[in-house]
């Protein structure tokens, strides 16, 4: 008797060219913004926050992007939010050819980008579990985080710097063309969803209640969304002065400082192709705990190096970890999440997950004027000492076991 390995099929696969497309575009975006701005002004201050900009709409419109998400068709917000955020680029991308462009243009640009993929990326996920067999969505998962690295950190950073180099106009012209192109591929997506029974339409405020509580009273999905978001708040602490640690620290270069960043993306690809297997082999539990040490010694690690070849070999062990946890954590909520929820609650994930990046981003800066370069990286680690202690019996193997269950 023979049987059949149930595949991804093909409609994941048009999800997938889709993220492959608009996160290349997203990732021209992050070299080629701050080289405009850069062109444009001197300001440190100012070049520093475009990245800020682009990242605020998550912290304003997340949970009120979940309760659309969760009302409206979801392949048609993918749609309909690559049109616009090819509209909205395709604007700045003329507004830099005809000598147009400013700096508080570049910040509207990005911010109205940032407001649509607080609604595309979030509607994107929640269609993964509609259109992928439960038991597939490890490998599912794996493969949009292995092209979110690539195209992001890989491929088109270094091609949008390229393309500002021949023209400033052109990165954005391209990038407009991919987040049309990403429209297109969407919208051939044959998954169409059932019909809701018609019900009266409670207030956004409630339904984004309704979001909040389900998720803080699901013990282990709460221990992930918090645990997430004080992780990056000591992560993004030691990156906001990875620059300054690379030069004063390492004694790095811009290229040795890019290698740097390359290692971790390296590490990311792999810990991609590796979580499916591992989740089947170790199991979640297992290795959640693991990346908890993993990243507890990551930053003890890159406190007490000054050789180069060791903080890089850190960076790529992190990278590892870090696809591995993102394919374990999402994989765990996509089983657990009810799908009439799924936006919200992903919502209240990613307030969490980008907020903690965003106030890490800020504080890293300050801790290391204060004390150091190092510094920041001494804290985060015995942040993630403290975190570990908390949070370990709650990431036993019984609680992923019953991660379906909900009280």
């Amino acid at each position: 008797m023979t049987t059949t390995t149930p595949r991804l099929g093909a409609d994941f696969a048009r999800l997938w060219t889709t993220s492959a497309l608009t996160n290349t575009a997203d990732g021209i975006m992050i070299a080629a913004g701050p080289l405009l701005v850069s062109r444009l002004t001197d300001d440190p201050a100012a070049i520093g926050a475009v990245a800020f900009v682009g990242q605020l709409p998550w912290l304003l419109f997340s949970l009120v992007s979940g309760v659309l998400v969760d009302r409206w068709n979801r392949r048609r917000v993918v749609v309909a939010v690559n049109v616009y955020r090819a509209v909205v680029i395709g604007g700045l991308a003329l507004a830099v050819a005809t000598g147009n462009a400013s700096v508080w243009l570049v910040y509207l640009a990005f911010f109205l980008v940032g407001v649509g993929e607080t609604l595309v990326d979030n509607a994107a996920g929640a269609l993964v579990p509609d259109i992928v067999a439960v038991e597939l969505l490890p490998s599912a998962n794996a493969r949009q985080q292995g092209v979110s690295i690539v195209a992001n950190m890989f491929v088109a950073p270094p091609l949008g710097a390229a393309l500002f180099v021949v023209a400033a106009a052109l990165p954005f012209s391209l990038e407009a063309a991919l987040f049309a192109l990403g429209a297109l591929v969407a919208a051939t997506l044959r998954h169409r969803p059932p019909p809701r029974p018609v019900e009266r339409r409670s207030r956004m405020r409630d339904e984004i209640v309704e979001g909040l509580r389900w998720a803080w009273s699901h013990k282990l999905l709460r221990s992930m969304a918090v645990s997430l978001c004080l992780m990056n708040i000591a992560l993004m602490a030691t990156v906001a002065i990875l620059v300054l640690y690379a030069q004063q620290r390492l004694g790095l270069d811009e290229f040795g400082f890019g290698l740097l960043f390359a290692a971790l993306a390296a590490g990311g690809l792999l810990g991609s192709a590796l979580a499916p297997w591992l989740q089947r082999r170790v199991g979640d539990s297992l290795l959640v705990r693991i990346g908890l040490l993993i990243e507890t010694a990551t930053h003890f690690g890159l406190a007490t190096t000054t050789d180069p070849w060791v903080a890089g070999g850190i960076n790529f062990l992190f990278g590892v970890h870090g696809a591995v946890l993102g394919v374990v954590l999402t994989s765990v909520r996509h089983r657990a999440v009810p799908e009439h929820l799924r936006g919200r609650v992903g919502s209240v994930y990613s307030l969490l997950v980008i907020g903690g990046s965003a106030i890490g981003s800020l504080i890293g800066g300050f801790v290391a004027r204060g004390f150091g370069v190092t510094a920041p990286f001494w804290a985060a680690g015995v942040a993630m000492v403290v975190l570990t202690a908390v949070v370990w019996r709650g990431f036993r193997p019984a609680a992923f076991a019953a991660e379906a269950g909900h009280p």
